[in-house]
């Protein structure tokens, strides 16, 4: 049998340095980061310890970000951008005990209780950071807040003109003070006082 006079196209190769980044291998140094920010800060945090926590070598994590700093920085600029949902309850009370009941639940998490001060203090040092911690921080509950404000105009609830960064400031303010700075537990009922106080000061 003669052979096959066809022209073969040889099978083609991927680039020299274009390796596929695995999923599974990104999220688990992710979970990682997490963990060291938790365990020991950013301080001390070192793309050595995070790829022991990850299972991974340190190659592993410089293809996919170039410092700690990045890495840090990318991860908060994630959790900027899942962003929080916007309570629609119907009432200015209510919506205010929603969003109070989401952040207390993300602040009380036993990670973000570590790193959310760390990140804060690092802030003060690293101008990217601050800018990104206050994006994943403010930015996001900003716009949720401008929406709670937003319905309870509509609703008859607060005036027309009404400041969002007030109503904010009012409603999620004292949380981060006694759950960031202070760092004490919640006493029972305190969300629904908090909710409470809040509302009567936006409308007084």
């Amino acid at each position: 049998m003669s052979a096959d006079p066809r022209p073969t196209t040889p099978p083609r190769r991927a680039p020299a340095g274009a390796a596929v980044l695995r999923e599974d291998v990104t999220d688990a140094i992710r979970t990682a980061v997490f963990g060291e920010l938790a365990a020991v800060g950013y301080a001390r945090m070192s793309i050595e310890g995070i790829a022991r926590r990850a299972g991974v070598g340190k190659t592993a994590v410089y293809r996919r970000w170039k410092s700690k700093l990045a890495l840090v920085l990318d991860l908060v600029s994630a959790v900027a951008a899942e962003g929080l949902p916007a309570p629609a309850t119907g009432s200015l009370y209510g919506d205010a005990r929603a969003l109070l009941e989401v952040a207390a639940h993300a602040l009380r998490h036993p990670v973000a209780s570590q790193v959310v001060p760390d990140l804060l203090v690092e802030a003060a040092r690293h101008p990217e950071i601050a800018d990104a911690v206050k994006s994943a921080l403010l930015d996001g509950q900003h716009g949720v807040a401008a929406g709670v404000v937003r319905e309870a105009v509509a609703r008859g609830e607060l005036p027309e003109g009404a400041d969002v960064d007030r109503a904010l400031d009012l409603i999620v303010g004292p949380l981060y003070w006694r759950l960031v700075v202070v760092r004490t537990p919640l006493p029972a009922g305190y969300l629904d006082d908090l909710a409470t106080s809040a509302v009567a000061a936006l409308k007084a």
